[in-house]
């Protein structure tokens, strides 16, 4: 129950026969001319006041809220619940199972450890379209998926009994979006405070970017890093500033023809050129009554395509529908109604908000599109698609690795809070260490082709390698999802057939698709064009692509071919979808059927005809395009609320392989000593119940002296582990031979591995040493301070007691919040990061593993203080901490060594103390976020 009522909002609803407090907002002045999703943050601070981090000021300042003022009043938002994929979620669980161990160590009950805020993860990051294109793809990838995945599906079966509020959905159910949206979502939540039964807005924040999704439900949330996901499910609030909100005005209605992947691929165009980045966007206008609620969760999905933080759509009469026709209860139903209008939050399109700034699209006026070669804002008009591929393929006449790494920058700027977002840390990286060819691009004969079994053709530039239906975008929204299946129905009845070069795959968001489609009766046309299900993840939209055709990689590689990936996701960046491939683009599922049966992006599907019928006669796109009456009919005769119940009924308890995973029956995890996958960190050896005094920092040495704009993905683990690196050696050491390596991703609970990959990106440019990119440092440790690996040189400072010190510029810390950016170089040794500037979140993350982050004084920098690095640096004035109150400043001493030139001076300055929050400074009192949270439920 909130400690602190001022502006007296506690009431009561009753609701058919049910009484829920609630905290109403019309208590607070202003609060009528608020954005929807300010209103949501709003009722957040209402009931979480407690006068301390979460104060009156703060709830009068998001009433008086000024929508063209920057943002600069840092609020405390406690979410409702957190949501989290297999990758990033393991580390969360593991922290956990750690935590249940140490409060068993100090004497407590080990089952005081659970989450405080409901948690659910979605086993959907790990199953890889190894088979493609017949009946038992589905069944084999799944078990090779169990093969590669056995330990960390062990571990997470084990949290799902050992931990309350935590319930895990297995492999092969669905994509963590669509379950969200089909059913772990409440729109208004519920939950027992203190023996009252409280109502409030659901919302929640996710370990991926796209958690956006459930915008489109009315739910506010977003991407975090496991950090922040860590803090909300230990019932931390998270650090934000009251945002801009854009609002974008919808009008008319979506014309025959166009698909809601076309509008999204408009409205991400329009957003990215207005620029959103750190904003919210709110959809209103009349036209918001006649967007479906799935095309509102495709549009809310690509949220981090457009750079926002989250893309809301308000609670209204098809939000109820969508409930209903998902199985949720008519108690619940009627609740949402009831509580939304009751608070405002109910839309009223006469009633407009006042926006911070504001845009405005006819629906009427989206044309087909599609999104490439490399970045989701580029869209094209499908009429000019074939013109403009023949003019981006000459942008690939060379290939090299820095035209790679500069059009990835140019298409998420440091500066972007989205950036390579969690999910990426699979593939994104991967860019690296996957075929890169350096060949000009030539106008050459197409290279022919002898399959296997006999058959020839020939393969040239704009080749259409990969034809996936795949990722939460688009596998979530039945007219597009059914579109496609009619689609492929009329090209089957035509004769047509997808061509042989093309690996087809089908990975539905949930198995209600499945259901749907069958009932439909076009899984079978599906499967004729070789659309078969590979399985219910993300798949190739994240680069789970499995291998090419053979004989089409061979020639592909051996000939230098520049082809092409056409898929329904929502990340086409280069050298993300599959190595082979060096062109990739986002259309609709029944475009993606469509290029299937073309073969080439080199296609004008108004003029070219994909094939011949029975009789001799050219067909063309227009020819088997299923019109927008046929599609909804479909929809309404072949979706029914029974399939969500059935599917959803018991998607906790997993098939039989799942069920039959040796699991332990203890409340603390029984560590496997063996195990190169979950390994229990070092975060509590050694803890006491007592805090332990911070002190100064005496004598450090520089681990890394870095410019501006490093980003969290060159501080975090990511993608392929290479065999020269620490992290290969460990897994060697370990009996792991190299084809098993696997990614960081994969290996993120197991703190070993992201140590030795912290800090080790290969554009990382540590200036400590001259033209040397990669994770390497000088030694200070030797007489001659000579080269090693950042992980190596840190062991032996660890080794010699000397603490380790960051020099970095501005925005550092930038891009997707990582928690191994912080957790890695808390472990690596390093107690303060010095910068010109940091990025908010990261900066918090920091805090919160016990690194205190501090800024040079004002126009200063490493630089123009004289700074080589080779100084030893002592910090006095932390331990005004101990006496409970905050330093601004702190005074920082660099004195020349050994290493340093000759005649160099000593340097010192008072550095600014960037612990902003009284509730971060006691996150840094207690050593960390994890150490505070452990001691109060011990006491």
């Amino acid at each position: 129950m909130s400690a602190v009522n001022s502006f007296g909002a506690r009431d009561t609803l009753r609701v058919g026969s049910t009484d829920y407090e609630v905290f109403r907002l019309d208590a607070v002045k202003g609060y009528e001319k608020l954005p929807f999703s300010l209103k949501v943050l709003l009722e957040n601070l209402l009931r979480t006041e407690d006068g301390a981090n979460i104060t009156a000021d703060h709830i009068r300042a998001l009433g008086a809220w000024v929508p063209t003022a920057d943002p600069d009043t840092e609020i405390q938002f406690t979410p409702a619940r957190v949501i989290m994929q297999d990758f990033t979620g393991v580390p969360c669980i593991v922290d956990l199972a750690t935590m249940r161990e140490a409060v068993a160590d100090l004497g407590g009950d080990p089952n005081k450890i659970n989450p405080l805020a409901p948690a659910e993860l979605v086993i959907d990051h790990s199953v890889i379209a190894d088979l493609f294109g017949s009946e038992n793809a589905l069944e084999r990838n799944v078990e090779i998926e169990y093969e590669r995945n056995g330990e960390r599906y062990q571990f997470l079966r084990w949290g799902q009994t050992a931990f309350d509020d935590f319930k895990v959905v297995p492999p092969g159910t669905g994509i963590v979006h669509q379950v969200n949206i089909e059913y772990l979502a409440r729109v208004t939540f519920t939950r027992e405070v203190g023996g009252v039964l409280r109502a409030y807005p659901d919302t929640c924040v996710g370990t991926d970017s796209h958690t956006t999704m459930v915008n489109g439900l009315g739910v506010l949330g977003w991407g975090v890093g496991g950090i922040e996901a860590e803090a909300a499910m230990l019932g931390q609030p998270v650090s934000m500033l009251i945002p801009k909100v854009v609002g974008f005005k919808l009008n008319g209605s979506i014309p025959a023809g166009v698909t809601a992947t076309d509008v999204v691929l408009t409205i991400t165009q329009m957003l990215r050129k207005h620029g959103v980045v750190g904003k919210f966007v709110e959809f209103y206008g009349e036209g918001v009554a006649q967007v479906p609620l799935a095309n509102r969760a495709t549009i809310g999905n690509m949220s981090p395509e457009f750079g926002s933080t989250a893309a809301m759509f308000p609670i209204d009469d098809v939000t109820l529908g969508y409930l209903r026709l998902t199985g949720r209860s008519v108690d619940q139903v009627a609740l949402v109604e009831a509580y939304s209008k009751l608070q405002g939050l109910w839309h009223d399109p006469a009633q407009e908000p006042v926006f911070s700034e504001y845009l405005e699209l006819d629906l009427g006026t989206v044309v087909p599109s599609i999104a490439g070669p490399k970045r989701p804002q580029d869209r094209v008009e499908l009429t000019n698609a074939k013109s403009q591929f023949e003019i981006d393929l000459q942008n690939y006449a060379t290939h090299d690795l820095s035209r790679v790494d500069a059009a990835v920058e140019a298409s998420f700027p440091a500066s972007d809070p989205i950036g390579f977002t969690a999910e990426d840390e699979q593939s994104a990286h991967q860019i690296s260490h996957q075929h890169v060819s350096h060949a000009p691009v030539s106008v050459s004969s197409p290279v022919p082709i002898t399959t296997a079994d006999g058959g020839k053709y020939t393969l040239d530039h704009g080749a259409v390698a990969v034809a996936a239906i795949t990722s939460c975008t688009n596998t979530s929204n039945p007219s597009v999802m059914l579109a496609a299946g009619l689609l492929a129905r009329n090209a089957v009845k035509k004769g047509l057939t997808s061509k042989p070069w093309v690996k087809t795959t089908l990975a539905p968001g949930s198995k209600v698709v499945t259901d749907y489609y069958a009932k439909a009766g076009l899984t079978a046309d599906l499967e004729a064009l070789g659309f078969y299900t590979v399985g219910y993840g993300c798949t190739v939209c994240i680069g789970n692509t499995g291998p090419l055709i053979d004989e089409v990689s061979a020639a592909i590689n051996d000939n230098d071919l520049a082809v092409t990936a056409v898929l329904s996701g929502n990340r086409n960046f280069e050298g993300r979808i599959s190595p082979d491939v060096k062109m990739n683009y986002l259309a609709s599922p029944p475009l993606v059927i469509a290029y299937a049966l073309a073969g080439s992006m080199n296609f004008d599907f108004d003029t070219d005809a994909l094939g011949t019928d029975t009789e001799g006669n050219d067909v063309f796109l227009k020819d088997i395009w299923p019109d927008s009456a046929e599609v909804q009919a479909t929809i309404d005769s072949s979706i029914d609320t029974a399939m969500f119940t059935k599917e959803y009924g018991e998607v906790f308890e997993g098939d039989e392989r799942w069920r039959s995973l040796p699991t332990p029956d203890s409340e603390v995890f029984e560590w496997d000593p063996k195990s190169t996958y979950v390994r229990k960190p070092p975060y509590f050896d050694g803890m006491t119940l007592e805090t332990t005094p911070v002190s100064d920092i005496v004598g450090a040495r520089v681990l890394a002296k870095l410019g501006d704009s490093v980003t969290t993905d060159h501080i975090s683990p990511a993608g392929n582990i290479k065999a020269d690196s620490p992290a290969g050696a460990y897994l060697m050491e370990h009996g792991v031979d190299r084809g098993d390596f696997n990614s960081y991703g994969s290996r993120r609970g197991n703190h070993e591995i992201m140590i030795r990959g912290t800090f080790a990106n290969i554009r990382l440019r540590n200036q400590l040493l001259d033209g040397v990119e990669g994770g390497y440092t000088r030694d200070f440790t030797k007489p001659d301070a000579p080269q090693s690996f950042i992980y190596d040189a840190s062991q032996n400072y660890q080794a010699a007691g000397t603490p380790l010190v960051i020099f970095g510029g501005k925005e550092y810390g930038s891009g997707s919040s990582r928690d191994w950016a912080a957790k890695g170089t808390s472990l690596l040794g390093v107690k303060a990061v010095i910068t010109e500037s940091f990025e908010r979140i990261h900066r918090s993350n920091l805090i919160g593993m016990g690194v205190v982050p501090l800024q040079f004084p004002a126009g200063q920098s490493w630089a123009s203080l004289g700074l080589d690095g080779t100084e030893t640096v002592s910090i006095t004035g932390i331990e005004e901490l101990n006496e409970g109150r905050t330093p601004k400043t702190v005074h920082v001493v660099a004195t020349p060594t050994e290493h340093s030139a000759p005649g160099k001076a000593t340097v010192e300055f008072d550095a600014v103390v960037r612990i902003d929050t009284p509730g971060e400074a006691d996150y840094y009192r207690n050593g960390g976020i994890l150490q505070y949270v452990l001691r109060s439920l011990v006491v």
